[in-house]
């Protein structure tokens, strides 16, 4: 019988997942059965089938499990990660609301959270920007502006002892700031490509890059859209991290928060201790979770 390794996925293709092994060799795996819930992170117990190729045949328990769903699926990104690194830029323009939808994730997760705010040499599009970050300084995020294409020295000592995912949508830069952390990132990519012998293995869920001993970074595709089905209203809630103070003092138990009489937390807005965007954001997650 064939021996079980321990490793670690650190690429996703569609149902093909790379695993590297304790001696750094990378390994093509494929579950068993045809749904697949493992992840890029996911520490697992392989057995090889023959060849250079192997079979996943357990996960180990995870830490933490980051994930988007809508209505109809649920999309899983990363597991194990103790961060998470979302990158907006000064241009073009970002959704305030994909980045709550990320924080709420990230709080229901418990995972650090550090909002990079990228392409900082454009200096007019960063000050729009700053504007719109604003209100997350307020309440207490880490809010680091750089520019990829020119510095990004000032990230690093954030991502020492972590296993972080970045996230953002299209366009932030993500890509760049990847290949400016990790100059062998390109080359990576490669090897990967190579192991899997193929270069028509382009749907990459996510890619795990190591920095050193105790530090990870989980790359992911661009995402337009961070979906919430899975998590209660409650669970919303507590996202929005400012709300600690007035969650249980409304009027109504089951209060929505929407217009309801004695509403602690619309008395907040009115009394300008919670931002007012922030409220519509929140009332607007609310309504529809997907």
């Amino acid at each position: 019988m064939s021996e079980h390794l321990k490793g670690r996925i650190v690429a996703a293709f569609g149902r093909q997942y790379l695993v590297r092994l304790p001696d750094n060799s990378l390994l093509p795996c494929l579950t068993r059965g045809k749904k697949s819930n493992v992840v890029c992170g996911d520490r697992v117990e392989v057995q090889r089938s023959g060849g250079n190729q192997g079979v996943i045949e357990r996960t180990e328990p995870r830490s933490s499990l980051l994930h988007r769903s809508d209505a109809y699926r649920e999309k899983l990104i990363a597991a194990n990660v103790s961060q998470i690194i979302i990158v907006v830029a000064a241009e073009p323009s970002f959704s305030d609301e994909v980045v709550t939808r990320c924080l709420i994730a990230a709080y229901d997760q418990k995972l650090s959270v550090l909002i990079v705010l990228n392409k900082c040499d454009l200096p007019e599009a960063a000050n729009a920007a700053r504007v719109q970050l604003a209100p997350y300084r307020a309440i207490g995020y880490n809010v680091l502006e750089l520019s990829a294409v020119e510095d990004v020295s000032a990230l690093r000592p954030y991502l020492l002892g972590h296993t972080s995912v970045l996230v953002g949508q299209s366009g932030m830069g993500k890509s760049t700031l990847i290949n400016a952390l990790l100059p062998d990132a390109l080359a990576a990519t490669r090897e990967i490509s190579t192991v899997l012998d193929s270069g028509k293995h382009t749907t990459t869920h996510a890619k795990l890059y190591k920095l050193d001993e105790d530090s990870s970074l989980i790359d992911c595709p661009g995402v337009q859209a961070f979906g919430l089905h899975h998590l209660s209203l409650g669970e919303i809630e507590q996202g929005f991290i400012e709300f600690a103070a007035y969650l249980g003092q409304c009027r109504f138990r089951d209060c929505h928060h929407l217009h309801e009489p004695g509403c602690a937390l619309l008395d907040a807005v009115t009394k300008g201790r919670i931002n007012a965007r922030r409220m519509a954001l929140f009332q607007q997650i609310a309504a529809n979770k997907a």
